[in-house]
């Protein structure tokens, strides 16, 4: 892939305390035509003060990190006055990251041991307006936040409002299928299984795919088992 959906370059922001990794996503973002490295930080608070003066796209955002650690850091941003949104690197290790940077707003979740290629796709779906939990993880997502007790202040979502085929659609995305499964599942088209699924966003007033991952948990659509 060399250029979004959008047609523009994404300006992206690279928080990371480990310049080795900084390093390395700089140099292949240097390599394609419609990304570009924005800036760096190496904690969280750096990340936060860079995003609005730089105006990043997206930010590639390690969890721990020094002082301000990328938790707080993902939702200072995307309460923030900025449109950037967050791209989470973690490790399977991280599961009680993983669950608070869901939380706190993130829009996709990475292992590091990706291939270099592969995070830049997520950074595109991302900065498209879409949301990636790859598949891999999306299992142990579900697993921590369904594991954690809930407060009154957190009541079980329900997916009410939504048609038999947006439910279908639900429990797809659910499950961590890419639009381009869900249609090959429905036998639909790619912008059809599209359609839908912008649909749900709106319907269970969902920022984005993360959210419907949990809503169609919480409705009973798909189970850790």
């Amino acid at each position: 892939m060399t250029e979004t959906t959008t047609g523009r370059t994404v300006r992206v922001l690279l928080a990371d305390d480990q310049p080795l990794v900084r390093t390395a996503l700089r140099m292949v973002i240097g390599d394609t035509t419609d990304l570009v490295v924005a800036g760096e930080a190496a904690d969280g608070a750096q990340a936060v003060r860079l995003v609005e003066e730089t105006g990043a796209d997206v930010v590639v955002m390690d969890l721990r990190m020094p002082g301000t650690d990328g938790i707080e850091a993902t939702r200072l941003i995307t309460e923030g006055p900025t449109d950037a949104r967050v791209v989470v690197l973690t490790t399977f290790d991280d599961d009680d990251h993983v669950y608070g940077a869901l939380h706190a707003g993130a829009s996709g979740f990475l292992v590091k041991d990706m291939a270099l290629d592969d995070i830049l796709a997520a950074v595109r779906v991302v900065a498209s307006g879409d949301a990636l939990i790859a598949p891999s993880v999306t299992r142990r997502l579900i697993k921590e936040f369904t594991d954690r007790p809930r407060t009154a202040a957190a009541p079980r979502r329900r997916a009410e409002g939504i048609t038999d085929r947006e439910r279908e659609v639900l429990t797809l995305v659910g499950r961590g299928l890419s639009n381009t499964e869900v249609a090959a599942e429905l036998h639909i088209s790619v912008a059809t299984a599209k359609t839908y699924v912008t649909r749900l966003l709106a319907k269970l007033d969902a920022r984005d795919r993360v959210q419907l991952v949990i809503i169609a948990y919480e409705a009973g659509l798909v189970s850790v088992t």
